[in-house]
């Protein structure tokens, strides 16, 4: 058996004080092991993203452990802990700076990072992505949706994470180019090892990305599904099944 490299233990996360306390995480675990894909679904306001915030060091108010390599991970992290995982997030639109070069955006986490070898590991990159040299000198808004995403991608990876943590990875892209994006994502977990925290509101996505996924509702992980037992609708939650009813027509498409 794969050993542990995340662990998330009764993870709660509330905002707001007194009688406006509102809570988004009840108590929330899971494991993800070393390689695997897992992927955290459900609806708009279920607590997916602030969970995944919330591994990435983005808010530091929460309840509960959250492991890295079984080291207990601090509210305020350090640099190295950065560089131990790296988010990519849903819009590739907002998350480039628009007056910055490919390659000034790809250089700036390696410098920050400490790292040396900065134009070897941006050519590096850039090939992993599917993306030749010539884009080091573009701009965001020369480049399409999904080679902004692929350039995101690549300066999550320049540092060399072992956990990648995805945000939506492709739901801000045209249908078109999603296909590729997961693939391209596929393909760089494979090739280099990495292991994936995704979250998504779309079945069909995690189900062709994730080894097993979390079906979430209002804060709290209902049941936890491999991608046979989607298939094959072994699933215990109604609301898993209504989740499943809702997502057939776009499973077929993966």
């Amino acid at each position: 058996m794969r050993d542990t490299l995340l662990d998330v233990e009764d993870l709660a996360v509330s905002y707001g004080s007194g009688a406006n306390v509102i809570t988004v995480v009840q108590e929330t675990g899971f494991r993800i092991a070393r390689g695997e894909s897992y992927g955290l679904i459900g609806e708009s306001g279920c607590g997916k993203s602030t969970i995944l915030r919330t591994v990435a060091g983005l808010n530091p108010h929460y309840e509960g452990r959250i492991l890295c390599q079984g080291h207990e991970l601090p509210r305020i992290r350090a640099r190295e802990h950065y560089r131990a995982m790296q988010m990519v997030f849903q819009d590739p639109y907002g998350s480039l700076h628009p007056y910055k070069m490919v390659q000034n955006v790809l250089a700036e986490p390696v410098k920050l990072m400490g790292l040396g070898d900065v134009q070897r590991r941006i050519d590096e990159v850039l090939h992993n992505v599917g993306l030749g040299p010539q884009f080091k000198f573009r701009y965001p808004h020369e480049l399409s949706g999904g080679q902004r995403q692929r350039v995101a991608i690549a300066r999550a990876l320049i540092v060399e994470p072992s956990l990648l943590l995805l945000d939506e990875p492709t739901s801000a892209l045209d249908v078109s180019v999603q296909a590729e994006i997961l693939n391209l994502l596929t393909r760089l977990r494979r090739d280099l090892g990495l292991t994936y925290l995704m979250v998504s509101h779309d079945l069909a996505v995690v189900a062709h990305m994730c080894d097993r996924i979390a079906i979430m509702q209002q804060g709290r992980i209902l049941e936890e599904l491999t991608g046979g037992d989607l298939r094959s609708g072994r699933m215990t939650a109604d609301y898993t099944r209504e989740f499943l009813t809702a997502s057939v027509p776009a499973l077929a498409c993966y």
